[in-house]
């Protein structure tokens, strides 16, 4: 798993009935990407996570220099 900031986490609902939870990533303290993650939910909670493999990285549309995808074309 690869994420940068920014970019948002996904983590699917375990149980029936229970929501998925999507957070923005604002730190990445893992090297190239990897977890740990600190998290900020929609709330403004914050949380440290070692996501597993019920969570998906949803990533952003701009890249590692911060240039958007558009404007590489």
């Amino acid at each position: 798993m690869e994420a940068h900031n920014g970019d948002r986490l996904l983590t699917h609902g375990r149980t029936v009935g229970q929501p998925d939870q999507v957070a923005e990533i604002i730190e990445v303290r893992g090297p190239r990407g990897t977890p740990p993650y600190r998290l900020r939910y929609a709330d403004g909670h914050e949380s440290l996570a070692y996501p597993g493999p019920d969570s998906v990285v949803q990533h952003t549309g701009a890249d590692r220099t911060g240039q958007e995808e558009s404007e590489r074309r």
